[in-house]
């Protein structure tokens, strides 16, 4: 293992079983075949799990509404993209030469998404326990309390709030196409909530804001419809 990755490895505290692994979260689509998104997508859904699980010890006085909100700061871009600036991803970041001369290293959500690959790595390399042992880690310096979800919710945790509110299915996304060049494509995204037959797209620079766009797209639809 290259001594950069091994520096990584000890900061993220999990020894990894199979290094490829940990090789291939942080490898961009831009550089490899073999890249870090089916990491990326596992790692998701195990950080959710992980925060919601955090969250229920913490907040155990909070409704489900308000922890969905809370859990939707701590899970953000943003969010990522600092835990990502605390374990110095861009430092073993394999990218293409175009998306390393554009600033891809200090790209937010190239960052966060590296964030969400290591999450899946660690699933995939030693199960569940370790990798939500593994968020459980790296949000202890983050503060986390009730009044954060005062904070303002993004499209998708708003969208998804106002389906629940109304005993409704959570809305499906699809990634409708892809454009431009491996380093730099944009993501074109549908939303559809089939129960009202309504679909609207939206386009954004990662397949996650895509997804923003469409929520919000969608959110517009709905109150101009009044529905």
């Amino acid at each position: 293992m290259p001594p950069s990755l091994q520096a990584l490895q000890d900061r993220l505290q999990h020894p990894f079983s199979d290094a490829s692994l940990l090789q291939r979260a942080t490898t961009h689509r831009s550089f490899s075949a073999d890249h870090n998104e089916r990491l990326e997508f596992l790692g998701d859904s195990v950080l959710n799990l992980a925060v919601a699980s955090l969250l229920y010890q913490r907040l155990g006085s909070l409704p489900e509404g308000d922890l969905s909100r809370v859990r939707a700061n701590l899970v953000k871009q943003d969010t990522l993209h600092q835990l990502a600036l605390r374990l110095r991803v861009s430092e073993v970041l394999r990218l293409g030469e175009g998306e390393s001369k554009s600033g891809g290293h200090q790209r937010p959500s190239i960052l966060a998404d590296a964030v969400e690959a290591l999450i899946g790595a660690v699933f995939l390399d030693a199960g569940y326990g370790p990798a939500e042992a593994l968020v459980h880690r790296l949000y202890e310096g983050i503060e986390i309390n009730p009044q954060m979800q005062a904070a303002s919710k993004d499209a998708k945790t708003a969208l998804q709030e106002w389906l629940q509110g109304r005993k409704m299915k959570l809305p499906q996304y699809a990634v409708v196409a892809t454009v431009g060049a491996a380093h730099r494509q944009t993501f074109d995204v549908e939303c559809e909530i089939p129960e009202l037959g309504l679909t609207e797209r939206g386009i954004g620079g990662s397949r996650r804001a895509g997804e923003q766009a469409a929520a919000a797209a969608m959110l517009a639809t709905l109150k101009a419809k009044k529905l």
